[in-house]
């Protein structure tokens, strides 16, 4: 066994896993997991640059962070930072900031990488179920992007494509600094007409209807899976490999694009910072629905975290 820490920061979101790790049995064992929103891609989108605001929760969450792989031991420890730092123009203050609390480089990887550790996290444990049929397609919905791969022991093909519920968000349901409560059918409308362009993009190198299993992963899904369930709370145990069909997914995105603020914020199984974000979300994970034909999602808790993780040990 080897104990690794992997940390990814997304544009919505930053995660922890320190887990034991053995290669040799395909075995990873969770001492700690966890997430902070911390809004990384705050304005990105708009201004081309990391906010000072949104530096700092990051870095807050960071020292934290260091503490907890501290008092665990770690071995090793991967960085990884998607969406948002690829695309700021002063992301090398972010690389400072990150170096001085946990004395590691972030690794701003590319959209490739990201699906590449994405689809590794989350079949590593399926690829030997009778009932899930390959190739799969893995659909990683973040903030800033959506991660398409398509493999079946391995990847076959992938592509990134920047459109994920922050940047949907910001771009179509933000109205005079406030999210549309609820959005027009008109904004909700231009949203449904990016994704879809998004969804062609990726269709021109990654066969998507091919596919013939569906797996989602991230906090938009993982989020529909909790309401499609009726959870009293987040369970993760419970959302883990959950499958939601795609009428209980299509009913629920109509639901959230319906509703005002506090509805969302009232749902039990709601984290407070995807409280503005999760209609966009469900909606990018209903337009692949459609696009594939899909009947049900497979929802994954293991994700790009995982991914890295395994890549360290």
């Amino acid at each position: 066994m080897t104990r690794v820490a992997a940390i990814d920061c997304g544009t919505n979101s930053i995660r922890l896993l320190v887990a034991d790790a053995d290669p040799a049995t395909g075995e990873l064992v969770d001492l700690d997991r966890r997430m902070t929103i911390v809004r990384l891609g705050q304005g990105v989108d708009r201004t081309g640059r990391l906010a000072p605001e949104a530096l700092e929760r990051t870095f807050a969450a960071c020292r934290e962070y260091a503490e907890i792989i501290k008092e665990h031991g770690a071995e090793k420890l991967r960085f990884v930072a998607t969406s948002a730092s690829r695309d700021a123009e002063n992301r090398d203050e972010f690389v400072r900031g990150v170096v001085d609390i946990l004395g590691v480089e972030p690794e701003v990887i590319t959209g490739d990488q990201e699906a590449e550790f994405s689809f590794t996290g989350a079949t590593r444990e399926l690829t030997g179920r009778d009932d899930l049929i390959r190739p799969f397609l893995v659909v990683d919905i973040g903030g800033g992007s959506t991660e398409f791969v398509v493999g079946g022991d391995h990847v076959a093909a992938a592509r990134s494509v920047d459109v994920g519920c922050v940047r949907m968000t910001e771009r179509h349901l933000v109205h005079d600094g406030k999210v549309s409560d609820p959005p027009t059918e008109e904004r909700i409308a231009a949203m449904r007409a990016d994704i879809e362009a998004a969804l062609d993009l990726a269709e021109r190198t990654v066969p998507l209807r091919e596919a013939h299993t569906l797996v989602g992963l991230a906090g938009s899904v993982t989020t529909v899976s909790a309401i499609a369930q009726d959870l009293p709370e987040y369970d993760s145990a419970r959302i883990h490999h959950s499958r939601i069909s795609h009428d209980r997914v299509r009913e629920i995105t109509g639901r959230l694009l319906r509703s005002t603020h506090a509805e969302r914020a009232a749902i039990p199984s709601m984290h407070p910072g995807r409280v503005d974000v999760i209609g966009a979300g469900a909606l990018v994970l209903l337009s692949i629905m459609e696009r594939i034909g899909a009947e049900e999602v497979v929802v994954s808790e293991h994700d790009i975290l995982d991914g890295i993780a395994w890549s360290v040990a």
